[in-house]
């Protein structure tokens, strides 16, 4: 997944998803890394048939996996491990608190393979594991931005620095709407096509208001003026005025770019003394919203328009 991965004893030390886990064996392989979301229970790979094992996964030995072990020749399971420890397997994890057998723990600790273990049932155990995976494996970058959240629609504000996008976020927060993230913006990919933004959490609830200072958004306005995530709908893009540039009149055409592989709806709105941003922002929500619902105002005035244009050249044919 674009190059991230998740050292087993990242994994080992999560308390959030409720995974349970403790170290079993194999300490000196808690450096092994996972790097694909899915989780694979080898049971044909301990029959011998190997073809389609995934040594990126998590190995998941449930009831089934460690009665096999326990029933067969000792000399097999050792012979059987050891197949599988030299593709080499990041991990294995042992689920309804079974113990594994003695050769298991054997064979993994000379391979440098750790073995954990957890009291959930396997089907528990897996859903929880691929929701943390998937979460921690998404693909994730910062922007210099201000994330807020107007009548529901992620907005990120982005432009160069000191062109009002703090003040921009205040005055939105004023007028009810919430702040997610001022000045950095953490921002993870959500599959299939979303992107989550979220505060960095030295500056959780904080906005940098230039001659003011740092002020909290949570103690001054009370916590329905923030929320800890939002997934980005649009971004709005303040730059200044320039009065030799040609600005969209209509907005017929949608611009979009792209981050982290996803498209999201891309305005660009000149900054000037006398412009009311804050109310700008909250039309363009609106607006975000009505398109969602089929209606595009700047379309459907070009349509209107047209239609009254063939009228016209209709009616100077019949003259």
């Amino acid at each position: 997944m674009d190059g991230i991965t998740l050292s087993i004893k990242e994994i080992l030390e999560d308390t959030e998803y409720g995974l349970g886990l403790t170290l079993i064996g194999g300490e000196q392989g808690l450096s092994n890394r996972v790097s694909s979301s899915r989780i694979q229970k080898p049971g044909l790979a301990l029959a011998g048939y190997t073809e389609h094992l995934h040594p990126d996964r998590i190995q998941v030995l449930g009831n089934t996996e460690i009665s096999y072990l326990e029933q067969i020749d000792p000399g097999i399971v050792k012979e059987t491990i050891e197949s599988l420890c030299r593709f080499p397997v990041s991990c294995f994890i042992i689920t309804k608190g079974l113990r594994p057998p003695p050769v298991l723990l054997e064979t993994v600790r000379k391979a440098n393979i750790p073995v954990l273990g957890t009291h959930l049932q396997s089907s528990t155990f897996i859903s929880l594991i691929t929701k943390f995976l998937e979460e921690r494996l998404l693909p994730t970058t910062h922007l210099h931005a201000v994330l807020v959240d107007v009548l529901g629609v992620g907005i990120l504000l982005t432009g160069k620095s000191g062109i009002g996008k703090s003040e921009c976020a205040l005055d939105l927060v004023i007028r009810g709407h919430r702040l997610v993230a001022d000045d950095m913006v953490y921002i993870k990919k959500k599959m299939p096509a979303a992107l989550v933004g979220q505060s960095e959490e030295a500056i959780l609830h904080l906005m940098e208001i230039r001659g003011l200072g740092i002020i909290n958004i949570k103690d001054l306005y009370g916590v329905s003026s923030i929320r800890d995530k939002k997934i980005i709908d649009m971004m709005l893009e303040l730059v200044e005025w320039d009065s030799d540039h040609e600005y969209d009149r209509l907005g017929v055409d949608d611009k979009t770019t792209t981050i982290l592989g996803v498209d999201i709806p891309h305005i660009s709105i000149p900054v000037r003394p006398g412009r009311n941003l804050g109310s700008i922002i909250e039309v363009a929500a609106r607006n975000f919203l009505l398109k969602g619902m089929g209606y595009h105002s700047a379309r459907d005035f070009q349509e209107r328009l047209l239609a009254r244009l063939e009228v016209r050249s209709l009616g100077d044919e019949v003259e």
